[in-house]
């Protein structure tokens, strides 16, 4: 069975390109309700707001976030939505690495418009879109990587945890966390527990390397 998108919500700080990537959408796709954002923390607000696209078109070189980083931020805001990437960064091994952290599609930037309309096409269909040549290891079976899955975990903090999480990798101990945010210490032993029962880590040693590892600032701040 076929889906029909009506409505689709742009990601991407060029206003040139969206401006032409909407009369693609509009063209190829018949998407005719179509909104933008400059960078992801708009565009999750939009989502927060009440916004239901049907389909999510994300940039994944954005002023407030780059690579996978928004890309999994955006997932776990909407578990469901068809996202579907475009980008330059249009190497095998980016593509297979969007797929397996939940994209739907990956077109690469600059497409010819055929490109985005059999994307489209396949992506209401209920399929996946790769480009053509792109080997089969892009399976989103397949096992993220150290730095993906690190990525992954991070963005199921809430806000005030991953204040906390922020505090912790500057080193500071309970007492000064509770001191800094105007909470009580036993809140923040509480929000601490959770922090490493979401990460999977059991120790405040492991939760620092973890965020090394992700190795990304803006998921350790401004996230709910």
């Amino acid at each position: 069975m076929t889906n029909t998108f009506a409505t689709a919500l742009i990601i991407d700080d060029h206003p040139l390109f969206c401006d032409a990537l909407s009369m693609t959408l509009r063209t190829v796709a018949a998407i005719q309700q179509i909104d933008t954002a400059e960078n992801l923390e708009t565009g999750l607000r939009k989502i927060a707001n009440g916004a239901t696209p049907d389909v999510i078109v994300l940039d994944l070189n954005l002023p407030d976030v780059s690579g996978l980083d928004g890309l999994i931020r955006l997932r776990t805001a909407v578990p469901i939505t068809p996202i579907i990437v475009v980008s330059s960064m249009a190497d095998h091994r980016m593509i297979g690495s969007c797929i397996r952290a939940g994209a739907t599609g990956f077109v690469p930037k600059h497409s010819q418009r055929d490109v985005f309309r059999m994307a489209f096409d396949k992506i209401a269909r209920g399929e996946r879109y790769v480009p053509e040549g792109v080997p089969l290891d892009t399976d989103p079976n397949t096992p993220l990587t150290d730095h993906e899955e690190a990525i992954a975990r991070l963005s199921r903090l809430t806000r005030q945890q991953a204040r906390i999480l922020q505090l912790i990798c500057e080193g500071k101990l309970n007492k000064q966390i509770a001191y800094d945010l105007t909470i009580a210490e036993t809140t923040v032993k509480a929000h601490v527990t959770a922090i490493m029962r979401k990460l999977g880590v059991q120790s405040r040693t492991q939760a620092v390397l973890m965020a090394q590892e992700a190795s990304f600032a803006s998921v350790l701040h401004d996230m709910s």
